[in-house]
């Protein structure tokens, strides 16, 4: 009898400490924190067949990664308002990332213009590599990176406009 209630206490316990070591809790640190590198990922240009992979981004610029919705009000005030500031960042190279459709994008990239701005590329996201990679919920959710390609700061539901100077500018 005393064996079988030691050996009911010991299955009791390995229970009771498999389930507590099972409960631990999830990760909650974003990836894009822990490897704070920009990673490399495929974006599908609007031409619908060329794929650009950041992994070709230049060192040397600071780059902004901008994950918006073509549909998005703020989306569009956001980039209105990096487009009139673009003399006070110098340098920084703009993709900007959709899950939505190409013909969407295209539309809102001639809405705003977007053709007269070099140093501004837009793609779509089809393996919705942004949203899983930086816990994005919601747009625009802006990235910095630095010129060598390190995370500076990560901004979601859009930034001011002097945060992004200042976040490209290094200062």
């Amino acid at each position: 009898m005393k064996k079988a209630a030691a050996l009911l206490t010991l299955c009791f316990l390995y229970f009771c400490l498999g389930a507590s070591a099972q409960e631990k809790p999830a990760d909650t640190i974003p990836p894009f924190k822990k490897y704070p590198k920009l990673p490399a990922f495929n974006m599908l240009e609007l031409d619908s067949t060329t794929i650009f992979n950041t992994f070709n981004i230049p060192e040397g610029r600071p780059t902004i990664l901008m994950f918006f919705s073509p549909d998005c009000d703020h989306c569009q005030m956001v980039t209105d308002s990096i487009t009139k500031h673009l003399d006070e960042m110098k340098g920084v190279q703009i993709y900007m990332l959709t899950i939505m459709s190409i013909p969407e994008t295209k539309k809102f990239a001639e809405k705003l213009h977007l053709e007269r701005y070099k140093n501004i590329r837009l793609f779509k996201d089809q393996d919705f590599f942004f949203p899983r990679f930086y816990k994005a919920s919601y747009v625009p959710y802006i990235v910095v990176y630095d010129k060598h390609k390190k995370l500076v700061e990560a901004y979601e539901g859009g930034a001011k406009i002097s945060e992004l100077i200042h976040a490209v500018s290094g200062k």
